[in-house]
């Protein structure tokens, strides 16, 4: 039987759409368009979910129709020949992919397609680890199209995707602004799986079949659709039973008799088909165009290049040639529009409705009349010029205005001195707004010019430095690409060191190959050597390091560790092997049941003596506690209770893992004997973060005469509210009288205005030892600064910056105007981009513009992943698994016991992320984005239940960012600390917020002057500064001046920044400078040279 199928479009739930884009209306408009498929639209939002699940019922294999209560509500609203038209549901949607792939942002659409509902719900919830899929229809995915396709293929075989309007400027397969040159390039390896391209309304089947590569593709046409009356613009024709797998396999096999091609806007009324700029009024065609090297005249700018002119890029086969067994195809022009030109009135207005509602109410569905019935049946109900505009649309004699930059074309049947005079009356409409027609183009934006950023790199490392391999060199090329000053660190081996790097200084590098070159040039024992960093991440982009430039087998056998890790190895190789260690969440937990119960705030003041007590490695016993908490004399009895508590559980905390550490090893000569022969060289990294403990078990390390280097900056301390001492640094000299100091002072990372203007704001400290920074970069870029009336202003703002730096992240951020035309040619994707702040508080504005514009993020920096209900949950049944006398998790897990059970029976036979399913499957947590990324975490961890729960009990706030993940990280200013980003925007620089004046506690104010300037160096290429007039925070109104940390940077450096909308758009004259032009108005073809290949004759009145 034969079908029309509309395969893409969307749900009022995607940004710019109409309202009315319910099941019910698409129903309605399936009918009057007779559309017997269509693409549901939007698949991959909850909301539009549980619409559908609430409006279709099963029908044909992976087929849904309405329900008969919805059938019935509609009907009058549908003509009466128009009524029996069955109208079947496919489950679709679009998916905005943006991501970096060859150097290249890459913005991409496609639509996905699954066979049933639950295959949806599984698609969404794996979709919802990688992004916000709630705020738009279409979300964006910082994901790369490739990897789409792969999790919907891992999720169900019978999954499809299709990429959409595949020649758009921006947001396409093969777009000039941001694709690929084939389909190959974008989708590698997986290329096999794609086996459909949709063409888009900016191109028809005769220019795709000018590219060669395109041939083994089926090319689909669908409307896109932003509104029910918009259906079927485009659409594709099948002969086939209702069924889903067959309408893909007539795709797939480009079978003839079953696919049998497609409906067609002219292409030029697509509103990329030529180049030109909207603002100015250049419309080109291709060779215009080059003959002006693409430059406007108007305005000196490069002209926006269409789908036609990128064809012509990639075309190897001349026009008119078609490819081999070419399907059909056929030109339409919808029924309103040409009602539109005959009436003179717009194609919304009343006018046009009614008729057209009366001639669908005799004659049937729009499809049959414009392509099946007799011209002389449309005649006699529509009137002769009616049939004369069909018949003329049907041979394919219609005038264009070719669309461009964004402006829709014009395609008109009938010469300008045919139209009704009043031309005025072609823009009445009805009241209601509705997405852009023909007639209605949607305004541009003034633009500013900015140059070209420079592709990023978001490692701590020198730019441009290639990895070291030992198989292509001796040792002594490890050297090579260090400058002086890391040279003379890497050589130092012969006494102890300290290295001062300021930020951007290469420190990694310089650390790494310096034990390479220990084992390399000196053979040093990999054993020998530990290596201390603060962080996991650190501690891992060390091990890779090492890995690429002494291998992966040596560098194994380096202990690289954080403090707290290589803590617990020691105390489970000389006190216990089966400890658990007690997370934050859980340490505050017990402390409540002990005796502090509901008082939060007393709980919290002794949670931080507890740490205090520890870090000065005090016991319960110990006479200082009386010397550090003078007021508080009941302080040892809680501190004891606590103790006990943990020791009945088999607990230890994280303080404990230097504490214990550290009173193992001064109790026991034996253990650190034997410690001091393994390890004797020893590297730390950020040594101005430690505090007494840590420092106390580097002494005992190295009393025997290990060789200790030590790598950090005072300017970047910013951890004394945890116990952090930069003090040590100062001392290291005094510690070790024989020690060399190397100071690093090349910075790789900031340009030269950004790195001055921190210095200018560092420099302002007392009591620094001061060292001036050189800039690699020369860069003079300043830096932004702009104030907001509100919190809510502010994080529009730079929601709005991203949008524009990344040239845009929607067709309705370039169409209207809201992105200008100058920050399109831009190589930022949206991992490229960090929002710092001081306060996790601040970020409830940022998330909720980000959620609104659905732009990607990742936060760091607020509760702890650990603390998370359900990621809480899971992690007290694992440490049952594990324990199960623990009576602490016990209370924190009531719930399945059973399962909890039959994992301890288990352990060693089950994987992690094997007992994590089991675990969410029987408390009905698998739909959890917070279960996911807890499996993802879990799936190097194989079988090492124990290991698995230590590492999730040591994880840090910055060690959840993950760079590769394509999304803006929103994060505070200490979760920033060891990271770099091309574009930094700090919000909240205000006095009182930054620097930060807590209620009741001594602000220092040279800690927080250290903050600001650690948030200003992660910034490479562009730093933004901001602040409210007025802000709410914690219930409260503030109104804060500028912070004086701003105030130290020279106005030289600085660039005040205003919030601009769009402008509304001037009428501009349409110069078309085309050599074979007269005037605005030329006949492009004649169809009828495509005779052979539309032919075809259809039935669109058939019933099913």
């Amino acid at each position: 039987m034969k079908l029309v199928a509309d395969l893409h479009i969307h749900s009022h739930f995607s940004r710019a759409t109409s309202k009315k884009l319910d099941i019910p209306n698409l129903t309605i408009w399936a009918k009057r368009k007779g559309v017997h498929i269509v693409g549901a639209g939007d698949i991959a939002h909850p909301g539009w979910l549980a619409e559908m699940k609430t409006c279709l019922e099963p029908a044909e294999e992976g087929l849904y129709r309405p329900k008969p209560e919805i059938e019935r509500a509609i009907r009058d609203q549908i003509p009466p020949a128009c009524r029996d038209e069955p109208v079947r549901f496919l489950l679709a949607g679009e998916i905005s992919n943006i991501y970096k792939r060859g150097g290249k942002v890459r913005k991409i659409h496609n639509v996905i397609f699954a066979p049933d509902f639950d295959t949806v719900e599984r698609i969404q919830a794996e979709l919802e680890t990688i992004g916000n899929i709630r705020s738009d229809g279409r979300p964006i995915l910082g994901m790369d199209s490739r990897d789409l396709l792969e999790i919907i293929l891992e999720l169900n075989p019978r999954d499809h995707l299709i990429p959409a309007h595949i020649w758009t400027p921006w947001f396409a397969l093969l777009g000039s602004k941001s694709g690929f040159d084939s389909v190959e390039e974008a989708f590698a390896d997986l290329t096999p799986h794609i086996f459909a391209l949709e063409t888009g309304l900016s191109s028809d089947p005769p220019m795709n079949w000018r590219v060669s590569s395109l041939d083994p593709y089926a090319l689909i046409s669908s409307s896109d659709a932003h509104s029910p009356a918009k259906l079927a613009r485009e659409a594709t024709l099948f002969d086939i039973d209702l069924s889903y797998d067959e309408l893909f396999d007539a795709l797939r096999s480009n079978d003839p008799t079953r696919y049998l091609g497609t409906l067609e806007f002219f292409p030029e009324e697509g509103k990329y088909h030529y180049d030109g700029h909207r603002k100015c009024g250049i419309v080109w065609d291709p060779k215009t165009t080059l003959a002006h090297h693409g430059i406007c005249p108007v305005c000196g700018k490069p002209v926006t290049v269409g789908v036609m002119h990128r064809v012509e890029t990639l075309a190897d086969r001349p026009e008119g040639q078609p490819k081999p067994n070419a399907a059909p195809f056929h030109n339409l022009i919808p029924l309103p529009e040409i009602l539109s030109e005959l009436q003179g009135v717009g194609p919304n207005s009343k006018r046009v409705q009614k008729e057209y509602d009366r001639i669908l109410g005799q004659l049937g569905p729009e499809l049959g009349i414009l392509f099946d019935l007799p011209l002389e049946d449309i005649a006699r109900v529509g009137g002769e010029r009616l049939a004369e505009g069909i018949g003329r649309m049907r041979r394919g004699e219609v005038i264009a205005q070719p669309g461009y930059d964004g402006e829709y074309g014009v395609i008109r049947v009938f010469p300008v001195e045919e139209a009704p005079t009043d031309q005025a009356a072609l823009f009445e409409s009805d009241p209601e707004p509705a997405p852009p027609t023909l007639f209605d183009a949607v305004e541009a934006s003034p633009t500013a010019r900015r140059d070209p950023p420079i592709a990023p790199n978001r490692s701590e490392s020198m730019d441009g430095d290639s990895p070291l391999s030992i198989d292509q060199h001796p040792s002594s090329d490890l050297l090579a690409n260090l400058n002086s000053a890391q040279r003379e660190a890497a050589l130092t081996i012969d006494r102890p060191l300290i290295i001062v790097a300021g930020p951007g200084a290469g420190k990694t590098r310089t650390l790494t190959t310096r034990i390479a070159y220990l084992i390399l040039a000196h053979a040093v024992a990999p054993e020998q050597i530990l290596a201390i960093t603060f962080t996991n991440k650190a501690a891992e982009e060390m091990r890779e390091r090492l890995e690429q430039l002494v291998g992966k087998s040596i560098a194994a056998r380096i202990t690289i560790s954080t403090f707290h890790a290589f803590g617990v190895q020691v105390l489970r190789e000389h006190l216990d092997a089966d400890f658990v260690i007690l997370d934050d969440p859980l340490r505050e937990q017990l402390v409540k049941g002990l005796f502090l119960g509901p008082n939060g705030r007393a709980r919290r003041r002794f949670l931080r003596q507890l740490t205090q007590a520890k870090q000065h490695l005090l016991t319960p016993e110990d006479p200082g506690l009386s010397e550090l908490f003078p007021d508080d004399p009941d302080f040892p009895i809680r501190y004891r209770a606590y103790e006990d508590a943990l020791a009945r559980d088999h607990l230890l905390d994280f303080d404990d893992l230097i504490f214990r550490t550290v009173r193992l090893l001064e109790e026991q000569p034996r253990e650190l004997q034997t410690l001091q022969a393994r390890y004797r060289w020893i590297s730390v990294d950020e040594y101005q973060d430690l505090n007494l403990g840590q420092y106390r078990l580097l002494r005992l390390l190295t009393a025997n005469g290990a060789n200790l280097c030590v790598i950090g900056d005072p300017d970047q301390a910013i951890y004394g509210f945890r116990g952090a001492d930069f003090r040590f640094f100062r001392r290291f000299q005094e510690d070790f009288p024989n020690a060399r100091k190397v100071i690093l002072q090349i910075n790789y990372r900031s340009a030269a205005n950004i790195l001055e203007a921190a210095q200018q704001v560092i420099a302002k400290n007392p009591d620094r030892e001061a060292f001036r920074l050189i800039a690699q970069f020369a860069d003079q870029v300043k830096l932004d600064i702009y104030q907001a009336p509100t919190d809510k202003a502010e994080a529009e703002y730079v929601v709005h910056q991203i949008e524009s730096l990344i040239g845009g992240t929607s067709y309705f951020s370039i169409d209207s105007g809201r992105v200008e035309d100058e920050t399109r040619e831009v190589s930022f994707s949206f991992g490229d981009f960090a929002v710092l702040y001081r306060l996790n508080a601040q970020s409830q504005a940022l998330e909720e513009a980000f959620h609104r514009s659905g732009i990607p993020y990742q936060t760091m920096g607020q509760t702890p992943f650990t603390a998370r209900p359900d990621v809480r949950t899971l992690l007290a049944g694992l440490h049952l698994a594990l324990n199960p006398a623990s009576q602490l998790h016990r209370q924190q897990f009531k719930q399945a016991p059973l399962t909890v059970e039959a994992l301890h029976r288990q352990l060693g036979t089950l994987s992690v992320s094997e007992m994590i399913a089991r675990l969410a499957e029987a408390l009905g947590l698998e739909a959890s984005e917070d279960v996911a990324r807890l499996q993802r975490l879990a799936q190097d961890a194989g079988r090492d239940l124990r290991g698995f729960l230590a590492g999730m009990a040591l994880q840090s706030e910055t060690d959840l960012y993950d760079p590769r993940a394509d999304r803006v990280a929103l994060m505070t200013l200490h979760a920033a600390k060891g990271l770099e980003f091309p574009v930094v925007f700090i919000v909240g620089c205000e006095e009182g917020l930054l620097p930060w004046y807590a209620q009741g506690r001594e602000t220092d104010v040279e800690e927080e002057r250290r903050l600001f300037y650690v948030g200003m160096t992660r910034a490479k290429h562009k730093l933004v500064l901001l602040h409210a007039r007025k802000r709410f925070l914690f219930g409260k109104e503030m109104h804060n001046d500028r912070s004086h940390f701003v105030d130290d940077i020279e106005a030289a450096l600085l660039e005040a920044k205003k919030m601009r909308g769009p402008k509304k758009r001037k009428r501009t004259r349409r110069y078309s400078q085309r050599p074979d032009s007269e005037g605005t108005e030329r006949t492009v073809r004649n169809l009828r040279a495509y005779a052979p290949f539309i032919a075809i004759k259809m039935s669109f009145q058939s019933k099913i």
